[in-house]
């Protein structure tokens, strides 16, 4: 989901916060004369001896806590997150093989999760080379499990077999029972180590596992801990907990949070699947027939599900999964959907001369214009590209998703042809923008040509050419633009003054969108392209900033902006390169000193600390024009003071469901989560 981080001054972003290695290891640059940032002086580099007794041997799990990043990405709340995951996804692999109906995931009050699930339960038998229980052999060795060979699990997501091992060794705490042959049997860890012999505690008629561990926070009781946060966020484990129900029909999964009161509790349970799943993901929009056409079938143990249906957006929204795995930037199973998808709905245009002789074929892009689609392939073998697993590279997937599609796509076609020609005309739609915006594309091009500049007119640009060193900032109207002109760092700050709201590009298609002056201004001055030519390496800034007023247009006009970069421009948030100004609501002035504060429980706790008596002096901004130029520079503007909201995309399908509900037409939708969000509203400025 869309998420923002704060960021705070701090002694790095001196040196260019979104850069660190770059700005502290080449500091050859200084920003220009006049303001208190100053370049970061050089050090001399220590020698160090480096000879055999420099080499260290990690045992055990010891790997995992010296470098967690290595396994989970990351030690904030990602994860963190990251650890359940990894232990219901063991309750999956159980599910795909035909044994798990039901999963329970549960946050308790002593800041532990426990996952329980009612497949076969880990193997307790005593391992052949090893001589330990197998529970004990999974929990405690890296790459050992039941997903390298032999018929255990004939599909499966967690492929390397570190899963519940990289738990272990990351948490403070962990307690393993299993049901199992009649008997209970329960083992305990600390930091992934062994505190006591595999024992029996009890006898059962039930089968499965459960896990509860309680992970490894740095605080100052334990400075030697692993996560910053141990706070389990209930709304991020209930958007995967969901997904995983969605791609598992018929699967019980349900999450309790028995840290409030009352107990938060969802159960999710699809028996339609996926194609529930874009229901959902439709469920904010006008579709244009009723229920999403299905495709599914089995070829070489490879199992292919495919649900699609179309809508009165102007986005595509395709979301692929292998094994249950989220891939986001697609592979072979999406590139055969693709190209079967265009290739039907060409053929059967041609076919019943919806395309007429003297048209072109429609293109992958028009095709995919306004689908919701899911595609879930399971495979015995899949081979994943890059660590982070988030593209499928089987070749032989490309050619089964392709067949299957296309056959049943285009019989579903000719035995529904009232939908069939629906589709045709959207797509049709679809090629009439694209050509329309090819022209606008094509006529920008020239003009650059011809023109002596190919900047917009009125952006003030810096003069670093390095883009890892520059920032652009977004400015609601022009006399906070001249402001900002006047009070920036001209070394490294650009600004782009934007006059009034930018078109909403949920509701209209690109070449509309081309035809307004502000996204016009932005992408030339972004100089990285947008849509399918969009290129990271040609951007021009890697922070961009959006500094709009602290009142209800000003949050309008950057939901706007947040829109076209999230729907034009995606990599700009993947990237971490978006960030939002927060400019003070609040001078406050008692005799000689001054106070900046950003909210209303902040000028209150001010004025409790300052005191009431003489009255201080408090001036509320109304708008980023009304600061001089010297106070919006101290503020909002100054990387050794400001504090920033970093832009992050926590998950692409939250993300697609807030912007279309907040931004699309459907209006009772939008009116339902405002009386459900008003209670969180504490100082609406109207």
């Amino acid at each position: 989901m869309p998420l923002c981080k704060e960021v705070k001054p701090s002694v790095s972003e001196h040196a260019y916060p979104q850069d660190m290695d770059t700005a502290q290891n080449k500091a050859t640059t200084s920003p220009a004369a006049g303001h208190p940032h100053g370049s970061p002086s050089s050090t001399a580099v220590e020698e160090h001896v480096y000879d055999e007794t420099q080499i260290q041997v990690l045992e055990g799990l010891e790997a995992v806590r010296k470098r967690p990043g290595m396994y989970i990405g990351s030690t904030d709340f990602r994860g963190l997150h990251h650890l359940v995951y990894e232990i219901v996804d063991n309750a999956i692999d159980e599910a795909l093989a035909g044994y798990c109906t039901d999963i329970q995931v549960t946050l308790h009050k002593d800041g532990s999760c426990e996952v329980a699930d009612n497949g076969r339960g880990f193997p307790v038998g005593i391992h052949p080379k090893l001589g330990r229980p197998a529970v004990e052999v999974c929990l405690t060795i890296l790459h050992a499990g039941g997903k390298f060979g032999g018929e255990g699990y004939k599909v499966s997501g967690g492929l390397h077999g570190v899963g519940a091992s990289v738990v272990n060794a990351l948490s403070n705490q962990l307690m393993v029972t299993v049901h199992q042959d009649g008997n209970i049997y329960r083992q305990e860890y600390a930091r992934g180590k062994v505190l006591y012999d595999l024992k029996i505690i009890g006898t059962t008629q039930k089968t499965g596992t459960v896990i509860r561990f309680w992970p490894d926070v740095k605080s100052e009781a334990v400075p030697d801990g692993i996560f910053e946060t141990g706070d389990f966020q209930y709304n991020i484990l209930k958007t995967r907990m969901r997904e995983m129900a969605f791609l598992n029909k018929g699967i019980r999964i349900t999450l309790t949070d028995e840290r409030v009161e009352p107990k938060a509790e969802r159960t999710y349970h699809y028996e339609g699947g996926i194609v529930e799943f874009v229901k959902y993901l439709n469920k904010n929009k006008a579709v244009l027939f009723e229920e999403p056409i299905y495709v599914e079938g089995l070829v070489k143990d490879a199992s292919v599900e495919v649900a699609l249906q179309y809508n009165d957006s102007y986005q595509e929204n395709i979301f692929t999964f292998a094994n249950n795995i989220h891939t986001p930037e697609g592979g072979t199973h999406l590139t055969g959907f693709s190209t079967a998808l265009t290739r039907a709905i060409n053929d059967y245009g041609r076919k019943f001369k919806i395309l007429k002789d003297n048209e072109s074929n429609l293109k992958s892009e028009d095709v995919r214009e306004s689908l919701a689609a899911i595609i879930s392939v399971k495979l015995k073998e899949p081979q994943f590209e890059g660590q982070t697993k988030s593209k499928l590279g089987n070749s032989e997937v490309r050619g089964i998703v392709d067949s299957l599609v296309f056959e049943q796509l285009s019989q579903f076609m000719e035995e529904n042809p009232t939908i069939a020609r629906s589709i045709l005309e959207r797509c049709l739609g679809a090629a009439r923008a694209r050509e329309a915006a090819r022209k606008a594309r094509e006529l920008t091009r020239r003009k650059t040509v011809l023109e002596s500049g190919s900047l917009p007119g009125k952006l003030a640009d810096c003069s670093e050419r390095d883009p890892a060193k520059c920032e652009i900032f977004l400015v609601e109207g022009d006399s906070a633009g001249g402001s900002a002109k006047t009070g920036r760092d001209r070394f490294f700050q650009a600004i782009l003054p934007l006059r009034g709201k930018i078109l909403n590009v949920e509701k209209v298609r690109i070449d509309r969108a081309l035809s307004n002056n502000e996204i016009k201004a932005m992408i030339t001055a972004f100089g990285c392209g947008y849509g399918e030519e969009f290129s990271l390496a040609k951007l021009r800034y890697h922070r961009i900033i959006c500094m709009t007023d602290a009142d209800v247009d000003g949050s309008h006009i950057r939901i706007l902006m947040l829109t076209f970069f999230y729907r034009y421009m995606k990599p700009l948030i993947e990237k971490g390169y978006v960030y939002i100004a927060m400019p003070p609501l609040y001078k406050v002035t008692k005799g000689k000193k001054e106070y900046y504060v950003y909210n209303d429980q902040e000028l209150e706790k001010l004025l409790q600390e300052i005191g009431r008596d003489p009255k201080p002096e408090i001036q509320r901004y109304k708008g980023l024009g009304e600061m001089s130029s010297e106070q919006l520079w101290q503020t909002t503007m100054n990387p050794a003071t400001r504090t920033m909201m970093q832009v992050t995309l926590e998950d692409a399908i939250a993300a697609d469901e807030i912007m279309s509900l907040l931004m699309g037409d459907q209006v009772e939708p939008r009116r339902e989560f405002i009386e459900e969000n008003a209670k969180l509203v504490t100082d609406l400025d109207v």
